[in-house]
């Protein structure tokens, strides 16, 4: 099985009691690490971005591969370099400073032809909305390409929505974007916050509802700590995550669920045992520091070993 990633990973600095720590952490970059610390060891995982060659994108390089986490499709620019970001936290609710003018991942998806070569013989390829909006050019619509041809071959196509709004010139852009994308998907992981406050949905059945009149076979809505409700094929089913007593960061919630839930329906789950397996790695995320938690894995672990 091989599993590829499209994005963005920037330089994280995150609060560490009176001080900040450095690391490495992006939407579709969390879901790969974790999908890599779940998923069998015969698998791969690969992140499709672009950096710089400065010192910062050589240490990232060497972070991801000591992640496991393939980057001979990884570009590198000379005149670029990484994106930056700060998370500033509030009874455990995250919000973002970010500096990424110069990434390098705004030109990840220039050349047709590279991304054609690092989706074949994949069995997954996953994007995000984030992945779109920081894309320069005509990224998108190379992208959208590769995307058509991938699936033509029988490759399946995951995509979270998860919108940003400051990364996008205007909200109608975003919505034409996320739905022309969404209908070159498989799978599509959202969050019904996001959904309701920029597509005006008025329930998840709502969001489902107009993702599949997109033509997605497979929608899951993210709820927070509501149920989540997930549809294939028509058939459809609720799952209610166990509650949380205290939240310490809830930075790769979302990330952290879709990795749990694809490695766990490529592993030929049921959609409730995949939407599940993703509620609770999230709920351990979220009890933990950071975008990227190993005490997180350790814990689903051991909950899925007992």
């Amino acid at each position: 099985m091989r599993l590829v990633f499209v994005g963005e990973c920037m330089v994280e600095i995150a609060p560490d009691g009176a001080a900040f720590r450095k690391g490495f952490a992006g939407d579709t970059f969390n879901m790969a690490w974790y999908a890599r610390h779940l998923c069998p060891r015969d698998w791969s995982v690969d992140f499709v971005s672009a950096i710089g060659q400065d010192a910062i994108s050589d240490e990232l390089a060497g972070f991801m591969t000591a992640a496991g986490v393939g980057t001979r499709h990884v570009q590198r620019h000379a005149d670029r370099t990484v994106g930056l970001y700060m998370i500033s936290l509030k009874d455990g609710e995250r919000s973002f400073s970010y500096w990424r003018s110069q990434s390098a991942a705004r030109r990840m998806a220039e050349d047709g032809a590279k991304l054609e070569e690092a989706f074949d013989g994949a069995d997954l390829v996953c994007l995000s909305g984030i992945t779109l909006a920081v894309l320069e050019g005509a990224g998108r619509d190379t992208l959208a390409a590769a995307l058509t041809k991938f699936r033509a071959a029988g490759g399946q196509v995951a995509f979270d929505p998860n919108i940003r709004p400051r990364l996008w010139a205007t909200m109608d852009e975003m919505r034409e974007v996320v739905m022309r994308f969404a209908g070159l998907s498989d799978i599509v992981l959202a969050s019904f916050d996001d959904e309701a406050a920029h597509f005006g949905d008025g329930s998840p059945e709502d969001t489902l509802a107009r993702y599949q009149a997109a033509g997605v076979t497979e929608v899951i809505v993210k709820n927070g700590a509501d149920p989540i409700l997930g549809a294939l094929d028509g058939q459809s089913v609720t799952v209610a995550p166990a509650p949380v007593a205290r939240v310490i960061d809830s930075t790769a919630a979302g990330d952290s669920f879709n990795a749990g839930y694809l490695v766990s329906a490529l592993s030929g789950g049921t959609m409730a045992q995949n939407i599940a397996a993703g509620a609770q790695l999230s709920r351990e995320v979220i009890q933990h520091a950071g975008a990227l938690s190993p005490e997180a894995v350790a814990a689903q672990a051991l909950e899925t070993a007992t």
